[in-house]
Order: C-alpha cells, then structure tokens, then sequence
C-alpha cells in the first residue's frame, strides 16, 4: 500500500470553466484533517484501522495513523503544490492517549506546529478543561498547577489559531476566540470560519463550558460571511465541528451515489444546505467518519463538504480553483478526495523525535502494569452496542462503588462515548502481551470524571433508557454500557422509547419497580445529565467517589493476574432484535 491511497475524486460539477479566462486561474491546495485526539502514536487495534472499499464490493482494513505518517503525508502531498494551505475540523486535543493527555495536550499543538497546520476549529473536547485552558493551548504558558513539564522550556503554544466564532462568553458576548481568519499568499485571500457544534454543552461537562454560550452554526457562518465579504474576501471556507452518518464505512465509497449528498445523512446535511453560497467548501469532523460529498446550498449548487475520518488515520486533499480576478472559488472545478495516512511509508524524524522525548517524561507513570487480559477487550472497535470493554468499565464503577460507604450503588451506567479506545492483547512497547499499562488504562478512559453515586427511581432509570434511543438520540442512539446484573431487551424494530421493552428491564433477575428507589453508579458527565440523558441528572443524595480511571485500574488488579488475565466479558446483558 502506498502513502497515498485515494478515493475516486467527487467533482463539484462537470460544467468546466465557463466565463473564467485560464490566464486568471491558480490551484490552491486545501489539506485538511479532523478529530485527531492527540494520537501521536499510532492508534491501537480497530481504532487504527481504516476501511477500503475492494473491486469486488468487499472491504479490507488497512493499518494506519500516527504523527509520525501523517506528518510525512502532508509533505508529500504539499510537494509540487505552489499555493497549499492545510486546515484542521476540530478535537485536535481532548479524549487524548496518556502520552498527551498526561500533560494538557502540549505535545500534540507542539506536533501540528511543527506539521504546519495553518487554521482549525474548535471542536467540543477542546473545551474539556474549560476556555481559560484552550486559551492556554492558543497563547501558550506553562500549566497553572503543574507547571513547566521541561527544565528551561516554556510552552510556547499553538502558531495557528483555533477558530470559535459561535462560542461567546456569557456576560460580554464577545467571542472566546478569534472567529475567522484570513490566509493569504501572492494576493489570494481565502477564509476560514471555525465553528463548533451548538450542543457542546450536552457532550461536556458542565464545569468546562460555565460561563460560555453556544450558537447556531449556520446562523454564526452566515454572519461572518457576509462581514468577511465586505472585507473584499470572496473565497471562503467553513470549518465545522459536526457531520454525517456515511452510508457506507469505506473511506473510498462514492458518496454522491445515487445524487449528490445523497450518501451521507445526518446533522451536516441540513448544516450544508443552510450555509449561505458565499461559502465555498465545508470540512466538517465529530462523527470520526469519512465522506466526500456535493451537498447543494440554498441555491442549489453543489458544495464540497469533506470529513477525514479520526485520529490521523486519513487526510483530505481539495483542489480550490481561485480566480485571481474574482477573488473566488470556481466552485465547478473544486475536486476533493480521500487518502489513508498508510504506515507503509517514512516516519517523519522530527515527530519521531518528539514523541521520544515526551515518552521519556511519561515512562514512569505510563509503564506501570495495571493487570493482565486473556485477549482484545472491544471498546471502541466493538461492532455492537454492548461493548465487552463497556462491560468491565460498567463492573469496575459497581465494585468501587457498591460497599455502603462507598456510595452503596446496586448498579452502574457507562457513556459509550466515554471509551475511546481498545484494550489490547498485543504488547505496545516492552511490557509483554497481555499486560495493561496505566498508559493504555488511559487511553480508554482519559476523561478522569469523578464517579457519583445517586438516588434514581426505578420510574427514572427507565427513563433513562428510552432516552438512549428518542429524543435528541433517536436518529444516532447512545447505547449506556450496564454493570452486570442489569439486563433489558431493546427492539430496534420499533421506533423512540418504545424501543426499550419495559417489563424486560430487570436487576439480578428482578424486575425493575418504578416506584422504588435505587442505588446508581455514572460518571460525573452521565450525572450531569450530558449525552441527552437529562434523567439521569435528576438524582438525589450524591455521593462523590474516586474516578473513573482509578476505579478501573483498581478492579484490574483485583480481577486479574499473570496466571489468570481477566477474559473479555460476553456482552450479553442487553438483548437487541433487529
């Protein structure tokens, strides 16, 4: 596989160049990403794979990501290219692999400085630690309370601006951050407004948006338009933190098949079709998946709107045809595609480099064995909603929790959203297979949220079970991981909360009284009623307990060992007809 594997490039229209004179006409180079989360090294398991569509219909995983690949596909892509500007959709940082995270993210801006990405959006793990945080990442400066992280060396920040046009702050109104910018090269001036989904507050936790505002994002890019516009800046491009639900998983499928757009579904379709014309390209994240469509604007044009996947595994390149003498976009000539970010090529030295040096820091903390599996625990790679690992992180929060003066929980919920990654069998560096280093404990749940324990009627734990699949879920389904003990069937045959059989639901066998009180077990984002689970946010007499990390670290050394590893759970508690 080479450095480049493209898809088959969606064109904005067939119509040529009419009424454009060729002499006035330059390439500019749109290289864009989105969704990276900090993973500096390669991705573990599924969550590293991307998938290709085959000549005969099937599909093939290939291997791939990492700084060090996507660092030298970038360049290579850039070669040849006299006018190239590499823009980013959001979540650079946030839900980041401990060699990042364990140290605010610094690592991963000091890594796309150095990749020469020029602008991105903010997106909602951006804001994981609060605004004064990312503003820290944009500037620079050493940690508030942990300080320098290198003798002599002060975080410098981030060369490119994050862009949050739609995020104000709630008592000036002003943006947090700058809302648009403008590249500019040899008298091409292209815009770039960055935006990030107006639900942000559902998805973060509540201490890390206090004090901000979201806004509709179609609303926000049409006002910056029109003020970038009377700038004399007539070529412009959307950066925005939400997308689509792909027809297909392939990277590479046509998703203008059977008309344009029509492959892709979800939040970005009615977002692209609401964006003014005076925007001419749309790179768009949050859905981690990949897509390259034509969807029309409100006159009825086609409009590139572009997604390249999660975590550096894909980039898109983009052909903006400028015409010097407009100042726009041709936007019949705007072609887009697709390309993995293949581990079959040169590692970039220089990132190689730079994740020694942070893994240097890391060792001590990130080395340290936690306990031992018998084989892949699914999390973010499982192929159905009950995921093996949502099972053991579910069990963990019971068991921390379940002692009375611990909380006294009988049950415990887990956001699928939470687990971001895969344990894996297979051994990341020297510590052997099978071993759980507190690194890739980390990576899975990188959040840190404190666990709460809470009083819930039965009444509102069913509830909140039909809030998985109605309400602002019901087109994408939020499936809670439950702790063992906690079975229910889901019929997907019906539609909302009937989807959840109620006389199913049951607790060690029993079924569940909706006039009885319960002991439950969540993460403080779950308990805060994020992810549209405003049920679970009307709990009583809580509890504060460890966090969610310790408590898996901590049922990972009582429930596994060198001679017996814990086995993959058989994710069986919930019973979905389809």
């Amino acid at each position: 596989m080479g450095a480049l594997v493209a898809a088959m490039p969606a064109v904005a229209s067939q119509e040529g160049n009419k009424g454009h004179h060729k002499d006035d006409l330059v390439e500019v180079q749109l290289l864009s990403f989105n969704d990276f989360h900090g993973n500096l090294e390669p991705p573990a398991g599924s969550s590293g794979n991307v998938n290709e569509k085959q000549a005969d219909g099937t599909t093939k995983a290939i291997p791939a990501g990492g700084a060090e690949y996507l660092a030298t596909s970038l360049r290579k892509a850039r070669e040849g290219h006299k006018f190239s500007v590499t823009a980013a959709g959001g979540d650079m940082v946030g839900a980041s692999p401990l060699l990042s995270g364990l140290f605010h993210d610094e690592p991963t801006i000091e890594a796309l400085n150095k990749m020469e990405l020029d602008v991105t959006a903010v997106g909602n793990h951006e804001f994981d630690e609060g605004a004064e945080e990312l503003g820290r990442l944009q500037k620079g400066g050493c940690h508030p309370t942990d300080g320098c992280y290198e003798k002599g060396k002060k975080f410098k920040g981030a060369d490119f601006p994050y862009l949050a046009a739609n995020v104000t702050y709630e008592k000036t109104g002003k943006p947090v951050l700058k809302p648009y910018t403008v590249w500019k090269t040899h008298g091409i001036k292209i815009g770039f407004i960055g935006v990030t989904l107006e639900g942000t507050p559902n998805i973060v936790t509540a201490e890390g948006v206090k004090g901000l505002k979201f806004h509709d994002e179609v609303e926000t890019i049409n006002k910056y338009a029109k003020e970038l516009e009377s700038q004399g800046v007539n070529s412009i491009v959307a950066l925005i933190h939400e997308g689509g639900l792909p027809a297909s998983s392939a990277y590479n499928y046509d998703c203008d098949s059977p008309a344009p757009g029509g492959g892709v579904s979800g939040p970005i379709v009615d977002i692209a079709k609401g964006i003014s014309p005076q925007v001419d390209a749309l790179v768009t994240g949050h859905t981690h998946n990949a897509y390259v469509c034509t969807i029309p604007d409100p006159a009825g044009n086609p409009r590139m709107v572009t997604s390249a996947a999660s975590f550096g595994k894909l980039y898109t390149d983009t052909t903006l045809t400028y015409d010097r003498r407009t100042n726009d976009i041709v936007r019949t000539s705007v072609e887009s595609a697709n390309h993995v970010v293949s581990r079959d090529q040169p590692k970039a030295q220089d990132m190689t480099d730079l994740i020694a040096r942070w893994n240097k820091l890391a060792a001590p903390i990130s080395n340290t064995p936690q306990g031992y599996i018998s084989a892949d625990i699914n999390g973010r790679g499982a192929t159905s909603p009950e995921s093996p690992l949502g099972d053991v992180i579910a069990d963990a929060q019971l068991a921390g929790t379940a002692p009375a003066d611990k909380g006294g929980a009988q049950l415990a919920f887990m956001n699928p959203g939470g687990i971001r990654a895969d344990l894996v069998y297979a051994a990341s560096g020297a510590e052997g297979d099978g071993v759980v280093t507190y690194g890739e404990a980390f990576t899975v749940q990188p959040f840190t949220n404190m666990m709460n324990v809470f009083d819930l009627t039965g009444a509102q734990i069913i509830t909140a079970l039909q809030q998985q699949v109605s309400g602002a879920n019901a087109a994408s389904p939020k499936i809670l991981q439950v702790s063992n003990g906690f079975t229910y069937t889901l019929d997907m045959t019906k539609t909302g909360a009937d989807r959840v059989l109620t006389d199913t639901v049951k607790l060690n066998g029993a079924p569940i009284d909706p006039a009885k009180t319960y002991r439950v077990a969540m993460n403080e984002f779950l308990g805060g009623g994020g992810d549209g689970f405003a049920a679970l946010g009307q709990g009583k007499n809580k509890l504060v307990g460890p966090s969610d990390l310790d408590l898996l670290n901590a049922y990972l050394a009582a429930n596994s060992s060198a001679q017996s590893p814990l086995a993959p759970p058989a994710a069986n508690r919930i019973t979905i007809i389809r």
